[in-house]
């Protein structure tokens, strides 16, 4: 099924394979729960949606009716983003050698890079779709945010609260711009940065994400699942523009709520 309809536009092979790579390159800059969470697939666009969880009775039947047994799914939401190519400019890239802007494609996959660490972080409560920031079942402390050594203190009371729930790491930790920033301050009569330390505590990476707050993950938190992997598409043309876009589809599956800890983007005085 050739649905990215690219058969019908005028570009070569070369520049579909330049347009992927772009947003491909683009996008990859800014997604951050893909680094630290286990990826199946993908699995195709005509994944739409998941089985999780144990089929159960929808109610326990009476002695003398049958029982009606229903699984849960999860939709795998399709995310998408429209970009436009100059029909000159392509001319001029086919016919003259010219080379091709690609900063469209690339603003597009930025667009659909941040749709995702929405979905990823904060769910789509619309759709029954919880985040790491989100599920039901996870756990919370307090930040503290305000001097050197109390983000520390504060990655440890996350990981005290994942460790007595038996979740033991490796861990991962996502940090609001500002939080992260701040861990590059020095020890005092140092020449360590607060982030060196915490790397040893959070092996699976500290990175820098669209939150507010932190996250700390234990890794065995779920699955993204992928139905179709960042791709370009072609749509039509319209005397000006060729018609393209960038699009992908894919679901977190928290399989585990309690290996989620959020931290409050709260500081707290020494």
């Amino acid at each position: 099924m050739d649905h990215l309809n690219r058969h019908q536009a005028p570009l070569t092979k070369e520049m579909w394979n330049a347009l992927d790579q772009a947003a491909i390159a683009a996008a990859r800059d800014r997604l951050t729960a893909r680094r630290f969470l286990k990826l199946e697939g993908p699995f195709g666009l005509g994944l739409t949606a998941i089985e999780v969880g144990n089929d159960q009775y929808c109610r326990q039947p009476a002695p003398d009716e049958a029982g009606a047994i229903m699984g849960h799914t999860l939709p795998v939401p399709l995310i998408r983003k429209g970009f436009g190519l100059s029909l000159r400019r392509v001319a001029a890239a086919l016919d003259n050698g010219q080379p091709l802007d690609l900063s469209p494609a690339e603003d597009a996959a930025e667009a659909v890079a941040d749709r995702e660490e929405e979905l990823i972080y904060r769910g789509q409560p619309d759709f029954h779709l919880q985040g790491l920031l989100t599920a039901e079942g996870r756990t919370h402390s307090a930040g503290g945010w305000s001097d050197v050594g109390q983000s520390l203190q504060a990655l440890l009371a996350a990981v005290t609260k994942l460790d007595e729930g038996g979740f033991h790491g490796p861990y991962a930790l996502a940090l609001a711009p500002a939080l992260y920033n701040s861990l590059f301050k020095l020890y005092p009569s140092s020449d360590v940065p607060q982030i060196d330390h915490l790397r040893k505590l959070c092996t699976k990476g500290i990175y820098k994400a669209p939150i507010d707050g932190g996250v700390l993950v234990d890794v065995r938190v779920g699955t993204l699942i992928l139905g179709e992997d960042l791709r370009t598409g072609y749509v039509s043309q319209d005397g000006v523009h060729y018609q393209l876009y960038v699009m992908e589809s894919l679901v977190l599956r928290i399989d585990e709520p309690r290996a989620i800890c959020t931290i409050g983007a709260e500081a707290r005085s020494a």
